[in-house]
C-alpha cells in the first residue's frame, strides 16, 4: 500500500463513526443524503427572483455541476477506487451501491456550484455560505463510511475546475443558452409573471 493510500485510510478511521448516538446518526444521515436538495431549490428560486446577471451566474453554476459529474464518470471508467465497505474498512452506516468512490459526486456538485457563485461578484456571498452545508456533506459521507477523505479533496478540485471552465465562457452561455431559456421560461411562466409572483 502506498503512503498516500495509507494516509487516506488513516484519516478515514479518524473520522468514521464509532458507536454513534441515535441523534448523531440521524443528523449525519440528513447531512449526507438530504442537504443536496438545497442545490436545485436554491438554483430554482434564484432563477425565479433574480435578474439577468443572476440567471447567467446560476446557469453557469448548473452547467459546472453537470460538467463535474461528467468528469467524475470519466475518471471512474479509467480508475476504480473501492469504497471503504468494499475493502472492508471501518463502519458503514449508510446503504450505498458498489461503485467507484473517487471523487465524491455529492461534494463535486456542492463545490462546482459554490465555486461558480464565488466567481460571480453579485453572488459571492451565497457561494461562501454554501461552503457550510458542503462541509457538512463531506464530513457526513466519510463519517458514515461511504467515502474516503481524499474522495472529498478530489471533488473539491473537480468542482473548482468545472466552475473555472464555465466562468471562462460567459458570452456564449448568455447568447446560446440563457436567452433561449429565458424565452421559454417567460412563455411557460406568463400567468405567474403577470400576477407579479415571479420575475420576468
Amino acid at each position: 500500500m502506498n503512503s498516500l493510500e495509507t494516509l487516506n485510510q488513516t484519516l478515514f478511521l479518524w473520522i468514521n463513526a464509532v458507536d454513534p448516538q441515535p441523534w448523531q446518526l440521524l443528523l449525519s444521515r440528513i447531512a449526507a443524503r438530504d442537504l443536496i436538495w438545497l442545490l436545485p431549490a436554491g438554483l430554482g428560486l434564484g432563477w425565479l427572483y433574480g435578474g439577468q446577471r443572476t440567471r447567467l451566474a446560476l446557469l453557469g453554476a448548473a452547467l459546472a455541476a453537470g460538467l463535474g459529474l461528467g468528469l467524475n464518470q470519466v475518471i471512474a471508467l479509467f480508475w476504480y477506487h473501492p469504497r471503504p465497505f468494499e475493502i472492508p474498512l471501518g463502519q458503514t452506516l449508510l446503504p450505498h451501491a458498489i461503485e467507484s468512490s473517487f471523487p465524491s459526486d455529492h461534494f463535486t456538485l456542492f463545490m462546482a456550484i459554490a465555486c461558480s457563485l464565488m466567481l460571480s461578484p453579485q453572488l459571492r456571498a451565497w457561494g461562501l455560505w454554501l461552503l457550510l452545508p458542503a462541509s457538512l456533506v463531506a464530513w457526513a459521507r466519510v463519517y458514515l463510511g461511504v467515502h474516503f477523505p481524499l474522495d472529498m479533496l478530489g471533488a473539491l478540485l473537480m468542482g473548482a475546475f468545472s466552475a473555472a471552465v464555465m466562468h471562462a465562457w460567459p458570452q456564449p452561455l448568455e447568447q446560446h443558452l440563457l436567452l433561449p431559456l429565458q424565452r421559454v421560461y417567460r412563455l411557460l411562466a406568463a400567468p405567474l409573471i403577470r400576477r407579479g409572483w415571479v420575475l420576468a
